[in-house]
């Protein structure tokens, strides 16, 4: 690594302004409901579950809250396979469950999001069984083809060797059509064809009946499978290459083949552009606060920054930022921090904002990834960055993954392999319940029986006795919130660095207001530093706050000339005058 990008000074001037949207800068919050709280002690988190806890999130300081799919669905996906896109899970609630949630929300200030998945439906869908009975309004709703002949055996094959985000073919054949359908995630997740216009203007009548209903926006799941590569002249799909990747050598994996027909299709960013149309157009007709999209694309870093926009239409506000959730890990030095936060700031379009996420339902928890030890310190970068934090259910709390055992597993995508590597695969561990209280099964349900196992740490490990304690992950994830708000982290300037493999330093400081410094030590031993080498303080500075295991306490004032940084704590500092 050379010496210059180890010292690099990433200094961006954000947008300065008395006024902002309520999504600018937003802090969002997303919420497993299967997981997050059960009503009716049926062991399933619901609705009514949500509504009940809503003033928690607005105690925390939360903007929003993005809910994983509450559609009608028969779960082999959980939820991710929606029978019907108008109607709520029954184990979730009802249609007047979802109003009341809806109308709470509002009371306590915290606005809803609803993951959209467009990609595919459930098999159960009405769409679905009218197309395999090639209903005339429904017959093209879904990728059909009849396969092709192998020569040498005279059997029918499926059309191109294209695999299953589950593994196996991404095609299966239906007796009733006598043809094969797609399906790029479970079987029983038919792909919808976006190159039927009668797909496209139904899947926004789905977006706007939930603006109706008052949603603030949407969250859209799997954003690069929504186009495959259309048919060639001979009315055939086109094998695609393989990856020739030595760590990938079953053939039955996803990770077999490149997909460079299956997935970022050049069609798909446009897609999103129409679906932001849409909602602004829903603003300017009906009014009210603006309503905006969030975007899930594990695809390249070029194609995340096209989910913005190009220059002409607008497209994502939110276009995740799986550059960062991709790249850092428990192994990662402070020099790849800082290269990706550089990366992604001076990549984004002029007049938009950059989101932090490192943790979701699809990957392992944050405090399980990077250790327990360091998830005061990975709170405090989310949080302390310019733009938009996305924090799971849990995270705030240090929650970590719960082991699972392959008898016990319902995910999908680790019950399509075998029980020597179902664990890497599966995303239960991160899906179990929200540790509430000490009571039995964490306060999540008054039932004695879970959809998934409660953690073993429940009684040590919840929000109860993190609220209660005086200095908890809780309550410095309660002190961030609150000093987000300052204008030198709505506004301010980020000045940021890599002193060594082990420590970030980075300043926010808006002109005429406090800078605040943050001092990341990602190594096990202690340092000692001389901010002001850095940045333009004083000799003194106040602790804001810092992490659990620190030897500072929040109100400390310490000499910036020698700072002393432990090992897997961050700190937030503020300059005396």
């Amino acid at each position: 690594m050379r010496l210059a990008a180890v010292i690099s000074i990433l200094s961006v001037l954000l947008a300065i302004g008395s006024a902002t949207e309520w999504w600018e800068s937003g802090n969002y919050y997303q919420i497993y409901p299967r997981s997050f709280r059960d009503s009716d002690g049926d062991g399933i988190g619901d609705l009514n579950g949500v509504t009940e806890k809503l003033q928690y999130l607005k105690d925390i300081g939360f903007t929003a809250t993005w809910l994983s799919p509450i559609f009608k669905s028969p779960m082999v996906d959980f939820g991710y396979d929606i029978a019907d896109f108008y109607q709520i899970h029954p184990e979730y609630g009802t249609m007047e469950d979802f109003e009341r949630m809806i109308a709470r929300a509002k009371e306590v200030g915290i606005r809803i999001i609803l993951d959209f998945v467009p990609n595919h439906s459930s098999d159960q869908n009405e769409w679905f069984l009218k197309s395999v009975d090639s209903d005339p309004v429904y017959k093209d709703f879904y990728i059909w083809h009849d396969g092709k002949i192998n020569e040498e055996t005279g059997e029918r094959e499926p059309p191109s060797n294209w695999n299953s985000e589950f593994r196996y073919s991404a095609w299966e054949w239906n007796e009733v059509r006598q043809q094969y359908y797609l399906h790029q995630f479970a079987v029983a997740q038919p792909d919808l064809n976006y190159r039927n216009p009668a797909v496209v203007a139904e899947m926004k009548n789905v977006i706007k009946f939930w603006l109706a209903k008052g949603v603030s926006g949407f969250r859209i799941d799997a954003i690069p499978y929504l186009f495959e590569v259309d048919l060639d002249r001979y009315n055939q799909y086109p094998d695609e290459p393989l990856s020739n990747d030595t760590a990938c050598p079953d053939s039955n994996d996803h990770c077999y083949t490149q997909h460079i027909y299956t997935q970022d299709q050049p069609e798909t960013v446009d897609m999103i552009y129409q679906w932001r149309e849409l909602v602004d157009e829903f603003h300017t007709v009906h009014g009210g606060d603006k309503r905006i999209l969030m975007t899930e694309a594990y695809t390249s870093f070029e194609n995340i920054i096209k989910c913005y926009g190009d220059g002409t239409r607008n497209g994502s506000h939110i276009p995740f930022n799986f550059d960062f959730l991709s790249n850092i890990n428990n192994a990662s030095k402070a020099t790849a921090y800082v290269e990706h936060i550089e990366k992604w700031m001076n990549a984004m379009p002029q007049g938009v904002s950059a989101n932090w996420v490192l943790g979701n339902h699809d990957n392992k928890r944050v405090a399980s990834r990077f250790g327990v030890q360091r998830i005061d310190l990975i709170n405090i970068l989310l949080q302390t960055l310019p733009g938009h934090a996305v924090t799971y259910n849990g995270e705030e709390l240090g929650m970590t993954d719960v082991f699972i055992s392959w008898e016990d597993t319902v995910d999908p995508q680790a019950c399509n392999t075998n029980p020597d590597v179902y664990y890497d695969r599966s995303r239960d561990p991160e899906r179990t319940p929200y540790q509430w209280d000490a009571s039995p099964m964490a306060g999540f349900t008054s039932g004695d029986v879970t959809w998934l196992p409660v953690s073993d740490d429940y009684k040590t490990n919840n929000a109860l006795q993190q609220l209660r304690a005086p200095q908890s992950h809780l309550q410095i994830f309660k002190t961030l919130v609150r000093v987000r708000q300052e204008p030198s982290f709505r506004f301010g300037e980020l000045k940021i660095q890599a002193l060594d493999d082990d420590v970030i330093v980075y300043s926010r400081q808006k002109q005429g207001s406090d800078i605040y410094v943050i001092v990341l030590n990602l190594g096990e031993s202690e340092k000692n530093i001389d901010l002001t080498k850095y940045f333009s303080l004083g000799a003194t500075a106040e602790i804001i706050t810092s992490s659990l295991q620190s030897q500072y306490i929040n109100g400390d004032v310490v000499q910036t000339s020698s700072f002393v940084a432990k090992g897997n704590v961050g700190t937030v500092l503020v300059g005396i005058n």
